[in-house]
Parts: C-alpha cells; structure tokens; sequence
C-alpha cells in the first residue's frame, strides 16, 4: 500500500529554540508529516523536555545524532527524512551521519564551512540515491515564484542589473564593544568555531545569493567584496559588488548594525523592458514596473497570480502569509518528493522545486568567495 505520511526527525531545535519551532511548524501545516525521533539539544534536560513535550517514544529521544542516524536507519519503522536545525558547525557531521544511513536530509544553512565538505555530501547523497533540501526560506514565499515566473516568462526583457540588500540592525550595539555580558544575543554567530569563517555574509547575505539566483537563473561568476567586523571576530556588515555568468552586474549588501531596519530583505532585477521588487517584510506583494507605465502592486491570491503559482497559496487575498507559510511551502515541496520517492514513483523537475545541494554549494562558494576577496583587499574574486 502506498503511504500517506512520512515519518521525520530532528536534530537541533529545542523548546527554547527560535528556528526549530519555525520548521516544526512549517512542516507540521503540510499534515503529511510525523515528527517520531529526535536529538533536539546537548543538554539532556532540555532534550528529554522537547522530545516528551511532542509525545516522541523515550528510546527514541537521542543522546547524539550520531547514535540517533545509526538506530534509526536500522528500524524498519525508522524515519524517512531528518531536519537539521543545529549551528552551522554540526552541519557537515550531521548530514553526513544520516546519509550514510539511507535517511534523506533537509538541512539549515549553510550547507557546510568548505567547498569540499559540500561536495562530499553531494557525492554522498547521490551515491545513496536520497534527496537533500537546504533551508533557503525566502524562496518559499508566493510572490517570490510569482517573480522568478515574470522573469521567466521575459516580461522584465533581458536582466542587466541587479541589486539585493538584507538589512537588521540588531548588532549595532557591539560595535567596538568588549563587555561579553553585552555580547550574548546570538552570540555563536559571531564565533568563528561555531558559525564558520563569516557572521554577516553567511548568515543574511547568502539568502540574498539564493534569491536573486531562484527568481533569476543566473549564477554568480565574480564578487568584490568588502566586510566590515567592528572589532568583533566575525564580520557585522558587507558590501558586495557582483558579476554574473551572463554578464550582467549587481549590488549586495547585508548589514547586521543598520538602524532602523528590521529584517530588511529586498530583492530588485532590471530588465531591458522593466523591473521587479520584493520585500519580505511586505511578503504578499511584488512591484512590477514595465517600461513607460506606472508601477503595479501585484498582491498574491489575486487572479492575475500565474496558476501554478497559486496553487502554493494556503490563505485567500487580503488574508497575509509570512514566515511560517514560506517554510511550509519548503517543506510541502520537500515532503511531497520525499513521499513519492518512499512510494517508488518517479520524481519530475517540477516535484523537484526546492532549493537542494546544488544550492548550498553554491551558498557556501558564495561566502568563501567574498571572505577571500576581502581578505586580499577587496579584489575581484571567482565564485
């Protein structure tokens, strides 16, 4: 018979976790889904709590994700797919343990510190024949398909330049500060051990990467970059000139110490016939400016919305849908391909629409790309 439900696992995201609780219930509005297992913190306390909080079977409330991918893999009642919602240092490890025991992954990003680790994991997935998603977010908002379908469709011509900006200002305060009591919020993030070799760029920077890439198609070729640190570890802000394979040119910038900017993501592409705008604050809507006419407001769940792009749309018109709709929709198309794979179906490309390990590859390229450039005095560096 074939299934209608998926078994999953966490590895991360306790009770008191920010990120865990967005992908448990982004996943959970899908109802095609169990969460039956997890290894939800270090601390056994908060472990337990989590894993009884969600009624998961005691044996199967994990120490380690290491013992958690092993046993798992070898119960015929076992996990189809596991969602990893550590820091980015157990990223590599854990994919990697779940891999290697035939349990498809859906992980946060960045996929991984280096190039190598990523491609590992991409030979290793392929050799499994299992499927890999990345948590890129934003592209699982409407009107960001709504976008990459405009441009799609050449309604904006030719792109020829673009221009990305993610702007919060939640760590101006630990400009040139050393007080470690004043230093807490997120403070892994700015640990090199913990967040890698980049805080700003790694962090927001790279979902700028991802977006501009989903809605557009193209791939960077070249960045110049210049971060700034602050007399912190790691950089807090980032400005990025970029070339494209195509040719054409743009703008990033990703800044941690912007006042007055919240969770600024903007997204804008010009084109020879005109021009698209995306705001995640504003998620529900898209500006699209054609050559010669004044700009339109395109609002999702309105009928203009191209079909197969309404059809991702779980609330009608003037009803919003924010951040726990995009990471439903991740996971709908995630889950949905998981479930076909599970029942021996064949997956087609549409099945296939959710950012996977090509994508963190080239998230991670991406980052180590502008830490080089800067690092050599911010000179033009390959992707």
């Amino acid at each position: 018979m074939k299934r209608s439900k998926l078994r999953y696992g966490m590895v991360g995201g306790d009770l008191n976790a920010f990120i865990g609780d967005v992908h448990r219930k982004g996943a959970a509005m899908n109802e095609n889904v169990e969460l039956v297992a997890g290894c939800f913190s270090r601390r056994e306390e908060a472990n337990q709590a989590t894993g009884l909080h969600y009624g998961l079977d005691p044996e199967r409330i994990y120490a380690d994700f290491e013992t958690m991918a092993a046993a798992e893999g070898a119960r015929a009642d076992g996990i189809d797919w596991v969602s990893i919602c550590t820091p980015n240092n157990t990223h590599y490890q854990a994919a990697k343990a779940f891999l290697e025991n035939d349990i498809n992954v859906y992980c946060e990003k960045p996929l991984t510190f280096t190039a190598e680790e990523a491609m590992e994991l991409k030979k290793l997935a392929e050799e499994k024949g299992l499927l890999f998603g990345l948590n890129y977010s934003h592209s699982g908002n409407v009107m960001v398909h709504e976008a990459r379908a405009l441009v799609r469709d050449g309604v904006i011509g030719e792109i020829i330049n673009v221009n990305g900006e993610y702007f919060q200002e939640y760590l101006v305060d630990d400009i040139g500060n050393t007080d470690k009591e004043m230093l807490q919020l997120s403070s892994w993030r700015k640990d090199p051990a913990i967040s890698g070799g980049s805080n700003c760029v790694g962090d927001i920077g790279s979902h700028i990467e991802h977006t501009v890439s989903y809605i557009t198609g193209m791939e960077l070729k070249r960045v110049c970059a210049m971060l700034d640190n602050y007399g912190q570890p790691l950089d807090l802000n980032a400005n990025i000139l970029v070339e494209f394979e195509n040719g054409s040119h743009g703008v990033f910038c990703s800044s941690q110490v912007c006042v007055g900017h919240l969770n600024g993501l903007v997204v804008r592409i010009f084109g020879t016939k005109g021009a698209i705008e995306w705001v995640q604050e504003t998620p529900n809507v898209l500006k699209l400016t054609l050559k010669g006419q004044p700009t339109q407001i395109l609002n999702r769940g309105m009928g203009y919305i191209h079909p197969e792009v309404a059809a991702m749309e779980r609330l009608p018109f003037g009803h919003p849908e924010g951040l726990y709709e995009a990471f439903a929709n991740m996971y709908k198309a995630f889950t949905a391909a998981v479930l076909k794979k599970v029942n021996g179906e064949m997956l087609t490309e549409a099945d296939l629409d959710f950012p996977n390990i090509e994508d963190g590859i080239r998230g991670v390229k991406f980052i180590a790309a502008c830490l080089k450039s800067d690092r050599e005095g911010s000179v033009w560096t390959e992707v």
